[in-house]
């Protein structure tokens, strides 16, 4: 019998191995195969001209994505603003205060809108959201605000699900040691055990910062896909992501055109993981402070 169970713990342990090293192999795979398609691009255009230039008419043989960069962060700091309070303190209410006869109608709430898939957010907001901006603040409706608003709305269900998990977490002597120095319950909660759980929060923000930069379908609908540069008040007006622009124009895109939007998705690649990398050292530096 023991030796049957080392055996099982060794295939157990090599069948884990197998699937992490096929993990890996994808990333890798992914990583190659946007790397070796789109540097030749980056080095025909210029790095220079291909980040920061303004322009981008691929017919006239311009490829700047800075537009579309900075429509990309416009779109997703707006996101962040909007969607990590609300998922935080939704966390916060599903783990301490929720009452229990109607947890699980709101939990189950939760779970079904991690479900819902993109292009229903999408129509969602093209008929309410995109009349709602226009009727009461202004614009064509197809703005920044718009899309910051659908994509806070989406990143919700992860930071949600995410921060609850971590703040259950906490050891209950962290709770009930407050309580016993005289701290109420709410001062208890906020004050011993959200902290205490700011290493899975930060986790759960990050992964809704990387579904906000990688979201597509949705931003399309409602963000009014305008490759154009916009200042920081020009909220209620069109704007063009890296991720919508790729998806628009690589139906019909040829030669430099295709690799252009290839080197694009490599652009938001390296994006991605400077957030992750930025993110991690924040984490970890908070951990180290407390």
């Amino acid at each position: 019998m023991v030796g049957s169970g080392v055996l099982k713990e060794k295939i157990m342990k090599a069948v884990f191995f197998t699937t992490a090293c096929i993990s890996i192999l994808a990333v890798g795979l992914i990583c190659f195969f946007l790397f070796v398609n789109g540097t030749p691009a980056i080095k025909e255009i210029g790095v220079i001209q291909f980040i920061f230039g303004k322009v981008w008419r691929p017919g006239n043989g311009d490829y700047g994505i800075l537009p579309m960069i900075v429509g990309s962060l416009y779109v997703t700091a707006g996101a962040i603003i909007i969607g990590v309070p609300v998922g935080i303190l939704t966390a916060v209410f599903l783990a301490r205060f929720c009452p229990e006869k109607i947890y699980p109608v709101m939990k189950a709430g939760v779970e079904l809108m991690a479900g819902i898939p993109s292009v229903v957010y999408g129509f969602f907001g093209l008929v309410v959201l995109v009349p709602f901006v226009r009727n009461s603040i202004g614009g064509k409706g197809y703005s920044i605000l718009t899309a910051s608003i659908l994509l806070g709305i989406m990143i919700l269900p992860t930071i949600v699900n995410v921060s609850e998990s971590a703040i259950r977490a906490v050891p209950k002597n962290y709770y009930e040691g407050s309580l016993a120095l005289g701290a109420t319950h709410e001062r208890s909660v906020f004050r011993m055990v959200v902290p205490a759980a700011k290493s899975g929060i930060f986790a759960g923000v990050i992964l809704g910062i990387g579904r906000a930069i990688g979201e597509t379908m949705a931003v399309i609908m409602v963000a009014g896909n305008q490759p154009v540069l916009r200042a920081p008040n020009e909220l209620l007006k069109g704007v063009c992501t890296l991720t919508a622009n790729i998806v628009i124009e690589m139906g019909y895109a040829q030669d430099l055109h295709r690799q252009a939007l290839i080197a694009t998705g490599v652009v938001l690649f390296v994006f991605i993981l400077i957030i992750n990398i930025s993110f991690s050292l924040i984490k970890r530096k908070a951990v180290h402070e407390s």
